[in-house]
């Protein structure tokens, strides 16, 4: 006999706003009854696992009116499949591309809190006219970057082994973007691949392992400096992925901008997919200099029944908070979720000394809650809020560029390194910050629209791992 039962588990609201899905354990959690379901018992049986599944969505979903009814879970063969099915109305309705999953609880948790993964330690980009494979990013403490695999780095050919070797051309050609994911191995420690690059015009063959290591959100080599034209200093920071080990190298930048007098920012976020909403808050204080305590950074609000939730986050001043005069945000296809929350939140304070300048973003005004059944190792991540500005934008599922007094449309250079003043996003930028003219960016050029695609989009498998998720083009 069926039974209602409940399940044990280790159950948190934790704020989260990433692209592909995903988030945090960082960010402020409070606890929550975990949802009732009925299953014959608490096993992690396929049923009993979509049956949670079902329970999570039918409590928390932001669009239960999306929802159909009891749907049958059986003709549906994983948990994701099932989900999948349960949000089919709202993915139709662009309100959820697949920002509601499983994931794993301990595989999440280790990357949120040290940014922990395994792999190359690289970002990989795809012409897909071309038929080429650049990498966009290399990771510091990571195997690709230590034998010389950095940005503007061609993959031509991976193999298993020296004798096995594809041409990356014809495998673009023949399976896509998803056949250099396959043939690039697991995102397991171990995995080995030979690859054939090409640096600065020269071709080598080296063979790389796959290692575990941990993600720097904030770049050793770019991910801070300061900038100058004339007598002017632009604070440059690019921001990698909101996890906690960015609270310390964001609080150490601004520390730095302060005492060097910098009132002009540009904000790199062109592969920042989201993360820790808690990040993203501190980034409004440190960006809150002529605020008030009084003054709204975002709105966090729930469906009806969970209304109580609901949340106003104000500014706070911190001793490194900097008064910004003037901020560029950098922004693609790849910048979603907290990074959009952080730059829609300056709008109605800055106005016209406010620019997106890049390509559109991604468009995802809505985060996710994790609720976890630890006996399985399940956390399911459904959407469960929005997040509004002072002003009360936040319907951007199409990208904030429409949002923006100001953009500046600028192409992605991989040719030049991260923060470099003639790489053409930071040269738009530098534009802007001058009062020099640019074209704007169109509306409709949001990867959201499915309408757009950069010269080098940043490649996503289609089961990525937990960090894949949170950091676009991660291999």
């Amino acid at each position: 006999m069926k039974k209602i039962r409940q399940f044990p588990a280790l159950v948190a609201m934790t704020a989260l706003l990433s692209s592909c899905g995903g988030g945090s354990t960082s960010g402020g959690s409070t606890a929550v009854t975990p949802p009732t379901t009925t299953v014959a018992n608490s096993t992690c049986s396929l049923r009993a696992r979509q049956d949670f599944a079902y329970d999570v969505l039918n409590e928390w979903y932001l669009f239960p009116e999306t929802l159909p009814g009891r749907l049958d879970p059986t003709p549906h063969t994983t948990v994701t499949a099932y989900i999948d099915a349960l949000t089919a109305t709202a993915r139709a309705q662009s309100k959820d591309r697949f920002f509601t999953y499983i994931t794993s609880i301990a595989e999440e948790n280790a990357f949120f809190n040290s940014g922990s993964s395994a792999g190359f330690g690289v970002r990989l980009s795809t012409d897909s006219t071309a038929r080429k494979v650049f990498v966009a990013e290399a990771f510091e403490g990571a195997p690709a970057l230590a034998a010389g695999i950095d940005r503007a780095t061609e993959i031509v050919a991976v193999g298993e082994t020296p004798t096995t070797m594809r041409l990356v051309s014809d495998i673009l050609a023949s399976e896509g973007s998803a056949g250099v994911t396959s043939a690039l191995g697991p995102s397991t420690a171990g995995t080995t691949r030979t690859l054939r690059v090409t640096t600065a015009g020269v071709t080598r063959d080296v063979t790389v392992s796959k290692a575990d290591y941990s993600l720097t959100p904030v770049s050793s080599r770019y991910g801070a400096r300061v900038l100058t034209e004339g007598t002017r200093k632009i604070g440059y920071l690019n921001l990698r992925t909101f996890i906690s080990t960015a609270d310390p190298q964001l609080t150490a930048a601004f520390a730095d901008f302060k005492a060097q007098g910098v009132s002009e920012y540009i904000i790199d976020f062109r592969y920042n997919g989201g993360g820790a909403v808690n990040i993203a808050y501190l980034m409004g204080d440190l960006l809150a200099g002529g605020r008030s305590s009084t003054d709204v950074y975002a709105n966090t609000t729930f469906r009806s029944e969970k209304s109580s939730r609901n949340e106003i986050r104000r500014f706070a001043q911190r001793a490194e908070t900097v008064t910004p005069t003037k901020i560029a945000f950098i922004t693609t296809g790849s910048s979603a979720s907290a990074s959009e929350l952080v730059a829609n939140a300056m709008i109605p304070y800055l106005g016209n000394n406010l620019a997106l300048v890049g390509s559109n973003t991604y468009g995802k005004p809505v985060g996710q809650v994790g609720i976890d059944r630890t006996a399985c190792d399940d956390r399911i991540r459904v959407v469960a809020f929005a997040t509004l500005n002072a002003a009360g934008n936040g319907a951007y599922y199409t990208g904030l560029a429409s949002s923006f007094p100001n953009s500046c449309a600028a192409a992605d250079d991989i040719t030049k390194p991260l923060g470099d003043p003639t790489e053409a996003s930071v040269k738009g930028a530098l534009d802007f910050l001058a009062g020099r003219s640019c074209t704007r960016i169109a509306s409709t050029d949001s990867k959201s629209a499915q309408s757009f695609r950069q010269a080098n989009e940043l490649i996503t498998p289609d089961q990525p791992t937990v960090a894949q998720r949170e950091v676009p083009g991660l291999f």
